[in-house]
């Protein structure tokens, strides 16, 4: 509006006739604004401002032809400097003065090394010329005191020097003494006593009051003297042996005929190949006071199960019969951590956190050899070759897998690459090769007595694996991830992680739960941190059953060697649990059918044969296999069967009104089972 009325007021004046308001507001003027931004220029002033005085004060040498600033007109017609110059007083030019004395010529110099030069010039009367590296000054000085400086004074100088002033501080004081009142030395607040009782800092340790120490500070000094000596002396990684011994529980240690008691039994074998997963608890051990680490069952038939506890005992039980103890091996100062049985179970190894492996003779319970390092073993394994049962490894807290010789007790070999303490041991590939997993979240591979990784396996997203187990077929190892996963590993070349195949459900985190595979490798299962136990079906990656097994942690569970729906756990709790897959009694049941069997000159045998192909196709339907029958007893009419894929399967066939060629055959069929004591069969009609 104020531009409008500007801009009205300017046409009023150039037209002096035109009506316009007596009250009109006078001319306003916009103030002006630049749009350029403010800059603080005091730096830039100061700086070319200095630039200016120092080039000003700058002399000009006249031998020079460059310039590197401009000049004055001063320093261009400035006479040069000489010896002496006839327009000036003191002989030095103008031009070259910055010092009312004359002109003064910075010098970068250390202050230390010109306190030296100034006090050696004012003593000797000599000093170097930093300029020129000369001596100024008395010459003749210099040479008879071989150039030396107020701190560069020769050792004996120094010593006679000392003596000299401690003689004259003596006399001093004798001096003093004869002045001095004796009362005023006697007297503690005056400065006299003060003078003659004060003692220099470096006059030594003071003199303090001798106290006797009584009994318990004299034992308390030398348990305390006893303990640093063994730390200086480097025994505080060393580990004090245990005395071996061992209880056998059992009644007899050879039965009637001479066979030990670890001897399995003649008539064990597998019944088929085909696993179930145990859902019913039928047997508890409970022997250990604290945590049990790890259980072994006895290799190829499992009639034993091998435990470590934390409660620094390993015992063994006895799977077919009693059920009790068998013996305890004792010969660990600390918590067993790991045990392995030898190829044919009659020795085995022990792992302790008392930094010893022990390898013992299961049936005597006698220590054949100890092997120490000094460190922790995390695992121990015996190579699974037969001729190479003489050899064992073990992985260490100090970074190591460490390869003996059982029968020399020397070490022969070391594996020194991982970043952390060693886990796990597998070999695979024919044991040509095993795997090992540390606590520096990497997979290393290595062929066996080379100590050179050949497969190095380490990922942003990996985490440390506690345990590894390989597949029955070999092709394949699960590792127990700490991310709460079961990852797998093909055992080919290439060692490459299998994408489609994860295992997860269960929490595991802060825990070396092992992981395991069924026999037939249908199954993969694992114990986790809540006290259960995980099955997972190895093709669909599902999970298949979950069973409560402990109260704290289950961190380890195996599956029995030959009875292949049979599966012990142990856990934190100290108690081992032994489960089955039990059937319910009658489970099969067929009602009373009839069938049309042509028996036309068929034998008995044969007609039995096609009555049972029928009752076969029957049981087809079932979710299970076909039975395999066999005749139990034939009396009269009745003919009574049992299979030996289940514990009974009683048929009754009834023969009625032969019609010409044919028989009419009445089939009942009911499948009954229970279970005494150590799974003896009960069969109910």
């Amino acid at each position: 509006m104020d531009l409008l009325r500007s801009y009205a007021e300017d046409d009023e004046i150039a037209n002096p006739n035109s009506q316009s308001s007596p009250d009109s507001s006078p001319i306003r003027m916009l103030p002006s604004k630049s749009a350029a931004p403010k800059v603080d220029d005091t730096m830039l002033a100061l700086t070319v401002a200095g630039e200016a005085a120092r080039a000003q004060s700058k002399p000009l040498d006249p031998t020079q032809h460059l310039v590197g600033f401009n000049p004055t007109y001063e320093q261009l017609w400035a006479p040069i400097c000489g010896p002496a110059h006839p327009y000036a007083k003191d002989g030095l030019a103008q031009g070259l003065r910055n010092h009312k004395l004359g002109f003064v010529e910075d010098a970068s110099i250390e202050p230390f090394v010109f306190d030296e030069q100034y006090n050696t010039f004012q003593k000797y009367g000599y000093a170097v010329d930093p300029s020129e590296n000369s001596y100024i000054g008395d010459l003749e000085k210099m040479k008879e005191c071989d150039a030396i400086s107020v701190y560069n004074i020769p050792q004996h100088e120094q010593k006679k020097r000392k003596l000299e002033k401690k003689k004259e501080k003596m006399e001093e004081e004798e001096g003093d003494e004869q002045d001095v009142d004796m009362t005023e030395v006697e007297n503690p607040s005056t400065d006299t006593w003060l003078m003659k009782n004060r003692k220099s800092p470096w006059a030594g340790k003071k003199e303090g009051l001798q106290v006797e120490l009584s009994e318990e500070q004299k034992k308390y000094a030398e348990e305390y003297a006893k303990k640093k000596g063994e730390e200086r002396g480097g025994d505080k990684d060393k580990a004090e042996p245990m005395v071996e011994k061992s209880t056998f529980h059992g009644k007899e240690e050879k039965d009637y005929q001479g066979r030990s008691w670890i001897a399995p039994p003649k008539d064990a074998k597998a019944a088929n190949d085909h696993c179930y997963i145990p859902k019913r608890l039928v047997h508890t051990w409970s022997g250990h006071t604290k945590g049990v680490s790890a259980i072994r069952f006895f290799p190829k038939h499992g009639h034993l199960i091998l435990s470590a506890g934390m409660d620094t005992k390993v015992k063994i039980w006895d799977v077919y019969n009693s059920g009790k103890c068998m013996r305890t091996y004792m010969g660990h100062t600390k918590a067993v951590r790991d045990i392995w049985f030898s190829n044919d179970g009659s020795k085995f190894l022990t792992a302790g956190y008392d930094k010893y492996i022990k390898y013992w003779d299961t049936e005597t319970g006698q220590v054949i050899q100890t092997f120490t390092t000094g460190k922790i073993p995390y695992v121990v394994r015996l190579n699974p070759d037969e001729d190479k049962q003489n050899v064992l490894l073990a992985g260490m807290s100090d970074k190591k897998i460490v390869q003996w010789d059982i029968n020399s007790g020397q070490i022969t070999q070391e594996y020194d690459q991982h970043l952390g303490a060693v886990n796990t041991i597998t070999f695979v590939d024919n044991n040509r090769r095993f795997v090992t997993s540390s606590d520096d979240k990497s997979l290393r591979v290595w062929e066996y007595g080379i100590p050179v990784v050949i497969k190095y396996i380490s990922e942003p997203h990996m985490h440390s694996m506690p345990s590894i187990s390989p597949h029955p077929n070999g092709n394949w190892i699960a590792a127990q991830s700490l991310d709460n996963q079961i990852l797998i590993y093909s055992t080919r070349e290439r060692f490459q992680l299998n994408k489609k195949k994860r295992f997860a459900g269960h929490i595991v985190a802060g825990y070396a739960c092992q992981v395991n595979f069924s026999p037939d490798g249908r199954f993969v299962f694992s114990g986790d941190g809540e006290g259960r136990c995980w099955f997972w079906d190895w093709k669909s990656c599902k999970v298949f059953r979950t069973l409560k097994c402990h109260d704290g942690v289950c961190i380890g569970a195996e599956w029995h060697p030959l009875e292949q729906s049979k599966v012990a756990t142990c856990g934190w709790d100290g108690l081992i649990k032994y489960w089955i897959f039990l059937l319910n009694a009658k489970l099969l049941e067929f009602p009373c059918q009839q069938f049309m069997i042509d028996a036309w000159g068929c034998s008995v045998l044969q007609l039995i044969g096609r009555v049972l192909e029928k009752i076969s196709a029957k049981c087809c339907s079932q979710p299970f296999i076909v039975p395999k029958f066999y005749i139990f007893s034939i009396l009269n009419h009745e003919i009574s069967v049992f299979t030996e894929d289940f514990p009974q399967l009683a048929c009754g066939l009834v023969f009625e009104q032969p019609f010409m060629s044919a028989f009419i055959v009445r089939i009942t069929c009911s499948l009954s089972v229970g279970y005494r004591d150590q799974d003896t069969l009960i069969c109910s009609g």
